[in-house]
């Protein structure tokens, strides 16, 4: 493949990162298991947009601009925290039922603002600017003067691989949880516990560094 270097190690490898849990997946699994499969399957999808975000600044050298900043690193850093910390206490003090009934769903849920909420999460996540530009160069030919195609390249196949992985997670979760559609205290917790989880998230993310 012109310009990628080892793309079956890339390939192998970055299925593996996308199976490893992280702040994405915590944010899908919230989305499924509170809201329902099709919550759970916007919300991947959103972040499969914020990602190909990513990848188009990366390629273009922008997120070198992220990663030397400091004052810009915190900006998008507490921004993203921000964000997490507001979709928590929404969640948290959320009085409606758990349903995972698609009909009855489709006249509560705004799956516009689920989607927005997944774009919006991923992009604000500097380290996931970092993680694009320091492991997508691994597998370009060094010796290559045009990046931007192998970097597309590349980062569409990860992002192909992780939202193929999301929409499983998000598909499952939901069948796991669809029994408790009918028990409302049980709907009740899990709303608390989902709403406690992003604002945990938060809190993560803004006390994470550039290490």
């Amino acid at each position: 493949m012109t310009g990628i270097i080892h793309f079956e190690t890339f390939l192998l490898t970055g299925i593996l990162l996308n199976l490893t849990p992280g702040n994405d997946t915590i944010f899908i699994l919230t989305k499924s298991i509170g809201q329902g499969r099709k919550a759970g399957i916007i919300s991947a999808l959103g972040i499969g947009t914020g990602s190909i975000v990513h990848t188009t600044l990366a390629a273009f050298g922008l997120s070198l601009i992220i990663a030397k900043s400091i004052l810009l690193f915190n900006i998008i850093k507490y921004a993203g925290a921000a964000y997490l910390l507001y979709s928590g206490y929404k969640m948290l003090t959320d009085k409606s039922q758990l349903n995972t009934n698609e009909i009855e769903m489709n006249k509560s849920v705004d799956y516009w603002k689920i989607y927005r909420d997944g774009i919006f999460i991923n992009i604000l996540n500097p380290k996931v600017a970092l993680f694009f530009i320091a492991f997508l160069p691994q597998f370009i030919d060094p010796t290559l003067k045009n990046t931007i195609l192998p970097f597309l390249t590349l980062g569409t196949t990860f992002i192909t691989t992780g939202t193929i992985w999301c929409l499983i997670l998000a598909t499952f979760a939901s069948a796991i949880f669809s029994k408790l559609k009918n028990n409302k205290k049980a709907s009740t917790y899990i709303n608390k516990i989902c709403g406690l989880t992003l604002i945990g998230l938060g809190i993560k993310v803004a006390l994470t560094d550039r290490k």
